[in-house]
C-alpha cells in the first residue's frame, strides 16, 4: 500500500505531483491512500508496493484538472483517493468526464458545485471589523468566518482585489489568510475570540440594512436558502432579521398607503417615434450600425419602445456577450445591461477573471418588449419571429467585431446565434461551433439567477454562472 501524507487540507500541487508519479508507475487506486490532515487516520505507512511496472505517459483532460483543483477543497476525507481513481480511469477512458451519469463523474461535478457555492458564500458573508491603523495611517481589519469546506486559499484572492488598500486578516478554524498590501500569505487557523465582536461602523451598517429591507419582497424560506442560518452569528445585520420579519406585514401596508398612484406616462405608451429611415442592412462600421438599429422597423416592437439599442464595447473585442433584449432601465438609458441583471453580470465577470470593458455586449432583440402592470413596464419574452427579425443586426455585429468566442446568456440569445432552438440546460458550459466557424458558449441569463425561486436551484445558480464564465476565461488564456 502506498501512503501519501499531505501537509495541507487543500494541497492540490502535492497531490498532482504524487498522483502523476503513481499513475505513471501503474499503481492501481486500490493500492494508494492519500492522507490529508482532516482524514483522521494514524500517520503510519503500510509498506511500499513494487513499482517495477513499465511507466506510461499520464493524460488528463483540462476539465478534470480544473475541477480537481477546486474539489481538493471539499470536506470529503476521501476526496484525494477518488480524484486519483478518476485520473486512473482517464488513462483508458479519455472522454470519461463527458459521461454525466457515471458515479465518479457525478461526484466530482457535485463536489465542485458545493465548493464553488461555499466560495460564493464566503465572498458574500465575510464581515470585517476594524482593529486599528498602522503608523502610516493604513487601516487594519479582521474577520471571522466558518466555511463548510477548505476554501481559504481558493476564496481569499478575491478580497485582495476588492480591498487592496487596507491590511486585513480572515481567520477560520483551520486556516488564516493575511494581506498586507503586497502579498497574501496563509497561516494556521484561529478562534472566533481572536476577532473583535464589533466595531463603530456596524451600527451604521445595521441602519442601512434596515432601511433597504423590503417587506413586500420577503420570502423567509428563500432568504434562508440564500443566506443560511449558519452564517447569521457572524453577520451584524442578522440580529435585526427576526424583528424585521415580525414587522414585515405592517411595513408592507404602510408602504402601500404611501405609494403615489399617479399614472406613469412612459408606462402607458412610449411616444418616441423617430422618422423612418432607409434601412441599410450592411453598415460598414459599428457607429453606422448603431444609427440603423435606432431606426429599425423590421418588427412591431419599435412602436412601444423608447429607442433601438445596439451593443457597446470595443469593435475588436475578443468576447461578445449576447443577452435577450433591453429591459426598462436599458430602454430609457439607451445602453444594454445597466440594470440589476447587468450589475450581476459585471460581478460574475469580475469573479471569473474577465472584464466587461474588454467585451462587446449586446442583445438578440434590440427593442424593449413589455406589458404594463400596475403602472410598470414588465419584461415580456420576445417571439421567435421577433428574434428572427433582429437577427440581421446581430449577425452584422458579429461580422464587424469578429469575436473569438460568443457568450449566449439564456435561450433567446442561444437561439439567435444557433439559428434554431437549443436547450440551455443540456448545452451550457460547452463550446459549440457553427458551420461558419463561430465559437459560441451558452450559460444562464443573469436575470434568471436573480429571479429563480426554487430552493434547490437558488444556491447553485450564481456559482454556476461564474463557473461557466471562468471556463471562457481559461479558453482565452490558453
Amino acid at each position: 500500500m502506498q501512503i501519501v501524507h499531505l501537509d495541507h487540507h487543500a494541497d492540490f500541487k502535492a497531490w498532482q505531483t504524487q498522483a502523476r508519479t503513481l499513475c505513471a508507475a501503474r499503481i492501481v487506486p486500490a493500492q494508494v491512500r492519500f492522507v490529508p490532515p482532516d482524514r483522521g487516520e494514524a500517520a503510519f505507512d503500510f509498506g511500499t508496493t513494487d513499482q517495477a511496472n513499465s511507466e506510461r505517459t499520464v493524460i488528463a483532460s483540462k476539465d478534470f484538472i480544473d475541477r480537481a483543483e477546486r474539489v481538493v477543497c471539499h470536506n470529503d476525507p476521501s476526496r484525494y483517493d477518488r480524484l486519483y481513481r478518476i485520473l486512473w480511469r482517464l488513462q483508458d477512458q479519455p472522454s470519461l468526464m463527458r459521461n454525466s451519469v457515471d458515479d465518479d463523474v457525478r461526484w466530482i461535478i457535485e463536489a465542485d458545485k458545493a465548493v464553488q457555492r461555499d466560495r460564493h458564500k464566503m465572498h458574500a458573508f465575510v464581515r470585517f471589523r476594524k482593529v486599528g491603523e498602522d503608523a502610516a495611517g493604513r487601516e487594519q481589519f479582521m474577520a471571522w468566518f466558518e466555511p463548510s469546506h477548505f476554501i481559504v486559499e481558493l476564496a481569499t484572492p478575491f478580497f485582495t482585489r476588492r480591498f487592496p488598500n487596507m491590511d486585513w486578516a480572515i481567520i477560520t478554524p483551520y486556516r488564516s489568510a493575511i494581506w498586507t498590501g503586497d502579498a497574501l500569505r496563509f497561516d494556521s487557523g484561529g478562534r472566533k475570540e481572536d476577532v473583535p465582536a464589533e466595531d463603530v461602523v456596524e451600527e451604521q451598517w445595521k441602519t442601512y440594512f434596515a432601511s433597504i429591507f423590503n417587506p413586500s419582497r420577503l420570502k423567509v424560506s428563500a432568504m434562508k436558502a440564500e443566506m443560511p442560518v449558519k452564517y447569521w452569528n457572524n453577520l451584524p445585520e442578522a440580529s435585526l432579521i427576526p424583528s424585521l420579519i415580525q414587522g414585515a406585514k405592517d411595513r408592507e401596508r404602510a408602504l402601500m398607503r404611501s405609494v403615489n398612484h399617479a399614472p406613469n406616462p412612459i408606462a402607458e405608451k412610449a411616444t418616441y417615434q423617430p422618422d423612418v429611415i432607409d434601412e441599410d442592412l450592411s453598415p460598414t462600421d459599428i457607429s453606422a450600425l448603431w444609427q440603423q438599429v435606432e431606426g429599425c422597423r423590421r418588427c412591431p416592437l419599435w412602436n412601444g419602445a423608447t429607442q433601438g439599442i445596439a451593443g457597446v464595447g470595443p469593435s475588436n473585442a475578443r468576447i461578445m456577450i449576447i443577452g435577450e433584449q433591453p429591459g426598462d432601465k436599458e430602454d430609457l438609458a439607451g445602453q444594454p445591461f445597466i440594470g440589476p441583471a447587468g450589475q450581476l453580470l459585471d460581478q460574475a465577470l469580475t469573479e471569473a477573471g474577465l472584464s466587461r470593458d474588454q467585451a462587446y455586449v449586446t442583445n438578440a432583440v434590440k427593442h424593449f418588449k413589455y406589458e404594463v402592470r400596475s403602472q410598470r413596464r414588465i419584461h415580456k419574452n420576445p417571439t421567435a419571429s421577433e428574434v428572427k427579425a433582429c437577427n440581421v443586426w446581430l449577425e452584422r455585429e458579429i461580422e464587424l467585431v469578429k469575436p473569438e468566442i460568443v457568450i449566449c446568456l439564456g435561450g433567446s440569445a442561444a437561439r439567435a446565434v444557433n439559428g434554431r432552438p437549443i436547450k440551455v440546460g443540456e448545452n451550457r458550459g460547452h463550446v459549440l461551433t457553427r458551420p461558419d466557424g463561430l465559437n459560441f458558449f451558452i450559460t444562464t441569463h443573469p436575470a434568471y439567477v436573480l429571479r429563480v425561486q426554487r430552493h434547490e436551484d437558488r444556491p447553485a445558480a450564481y456559482p454556476d454562472l461564474v463557473s461557466d464564465l471562468q471556463q471562457v476565461a481559461q479558453l482565452l488564456a490558453a
